[in-house]
């Protein structure tokens, strides 16, 4: 019985790390890719680069160290989505919503959010170095103050980031 009580933990933690839902779901990858809506999806480390998205529906997804850099997903939603540690180098992302999303630890360098939505946004530790958002919306200087950018960022009138 000592030896089943010490083997069960490893064991749940096991089932744990290979559950289907913490994992990708290359299906869901693949319906993105082909420019179809996919909110609630597990894209985790999803590769988006170089892709053109108009108006795809992400809310709520898992996109999780996905990367985006250089795609163009203007008018896409992004509400509640988990994008921590995501890569958004270069894209366009112009009029899209990121409320209430997590940018925690992501890279904006160089992105265009003109109009972009970011009510209630996480962006601590996000990385805005020359990101376009003079025309971004929901941006508080609280928010700011949790990332970081540098001269090139533009920002709406009177909120500033630190430098990184």
């Amino acid at each position: 019985m000592a030896q089943l009580t010490r083997i069960l933990p490893v064991f749940a933690a096991f089932s744990l790390l290979t559950t289907p839902g913490l994992a990708q779901n290359a299906s869901q990858i693949t319906q993105v890719q082909n420019e179809q809506s996919c909110p609630g999806c597990n894209l985790f480390q999803a590769e988006l680069a170089y892709i053109d998205l108009p108006a795809v529906d992400l809310s709520g997804a898992r996109l999780r160290q996905a990367t985006l850099a250089l795609s163009t997903m203007n008018g896409s939603r992004f509400d509640n989505a988990n994008m921590s540690v995501a890569n958004l180098f270069g894209g366009r992302f112009t009029g899209a919503s990121f409320a209430g999303a997590d940018l925690s630890q992501a890279v904006l360098v160089g992105a265009h959010f003109g109009g972009a939505n970011f009510a209630g946004a996480n962006l601590s530790g996000a990385n805005l170095s020359g990101a376009e958002m003079a025309t971004a919306r929901g941006l508080t200087q609280s928010q700011l103050d949790q990332a970081c950018g540098d001269a090139a960022t533009q920002l709406p009138a009177e909120l500033t980031v630190p430098v990184c």
